[in-house]
């Protein structure tokens, strides 16, 4: 590490990575003395890269918090798990914009060295994930973060907000949390216009205005399982209820609680659904190991019908009458 650049850079690197360390701690690391530590820090703030020194016994340097992001210096392994968490959110309809992650991905693969760039771009051609790609509906960031940091600090926020119906109206929010789900950000928490608690799409909210006042989340809210449940018993055009004869604990890992409502039962599971297309049903209950009982529906017994006779045409057919 002889040369000053790479020291510099290097001095950069630890700088973002730790916070107060001090003279002679970074001449230590850098293998120099604290006297050229200095010259190496007048260097990064020539460049316009906001460096603070704190005096005292736990004084030290550190990067201050400027207009904009200083320049990154990141390892192979962190270079590999910002590439990877970029990919990830794609897939699962995690960001903001589309253009956004691949806008930073392609501005990190651009200034990697192509011993470690080759490897990252093969890494991103070749993986491959189980699940199918989500089709996001993207919020505004700016809208994202606001409600992210209202929520932290239990502040009222005003939204506009339009509904599915494409009407617009202004209310006040106390946000309880923010939720991903299924390619969606929701926004769970106290509406002031309806007096209640309610969930909203966040990529339908215009704008977020804080407020003065401030609130108390109740005890024990779980966002996440309010959520699911009030998805469970959105507006469908099928009511299912179906008695399924297993342990609870086996059947809620095996459906999922955004979809279903279960309720133990001294005969087994009483399982309450809301369902589009009875075939899909059909074809979910078909896939549990344990008996069931419809109770309704009836529409719901030939849809099982159909499907069995489709499974056992499947079973009884052989290669040869595929020629």
């Amino acid at each position: 590490m002889s040369h000053p650049l790479t020291r510099v850079l290097t001095l950069l690197e630890l700088l973002q990575s730790n916070a107060g360390l001090s003279g002679p701690d970074l001449a230590d690391r850098l293998d120099t003395d604290v006297r050229t530590v200095r010259r190496y820090i007048a260097h990064l703030r020539d460049l316009g890269i906001p460096v603070e020194a704190e005096r005292g016994r736990y004084g030290g340097y550190r990067l201050a918090r400027g207009y904009r992001m200083p320049p990154l210096v990141l390892t192979n392994d962190e270079a590999l798990a910002v590439v990877l968490g970029l990919l990830a959110a794609e897939r699962l309809g995690m960001g903001t914009t589309v253009l956004a992650g691949a806008g930073a991905r392609a501005k990190i693969e651009r200034v990697l060295p192509n011993a470690l760039r080759e490897p990252l771009t093969a890494m991103r051609e070749t993986l491959f994930f189980t699940a199918n790609a989500v089709s996001a509906q993207a919020p505004g960031s700016g809208v994202l973060l606001a409600l992210a940091q209202a929520s932290r600090t239990t502040t009222t926020v005003g939204i506009k907000y339009q509904s599915w119906r494409q009407d617009q109206t202004e209310r006040d929010i106390d946000p309880y949390g923010v939720v991903f789900h299924t390619g969606r950000w929701y926004l769970v928490g106290h509406d002031h216009l309806r007096a209640a608690l309610r969930t909203f799409r966040i990529d339908r909210i215009a704008s977020v205005t804080p407020r003065s006042q401030t609130f108390i989340t109740p005890n024990d809210f779980d966002v996440v399982a309010h959520l699911t449940s009030t998805l469970a018993q959105g507006p469908y055009c099928w009511q299912v209820e179906v008695m399924i004869h297993g342990p609870l604990d086996e059947i809620a890992r095996r459906l999922p609680n955004s979809a279903v409502t279960l309720t133990a039962q001294p005969a087994g599971v009483l399982m309450h659904a809301r369902a589009e297309r009875l075939d899909g049903m059909a074809h979910m209950l078909a896939s549990l190991e344990w008996p069931f009982t419809i109770h309704h529906p009836d529409e719901l017994r030939p849809a099982l019908k159909n499907l069995a006779a489709k499974l056992a045409e499947a079973a009884e057919r052989t290669a040869e009458e595929l020629r």
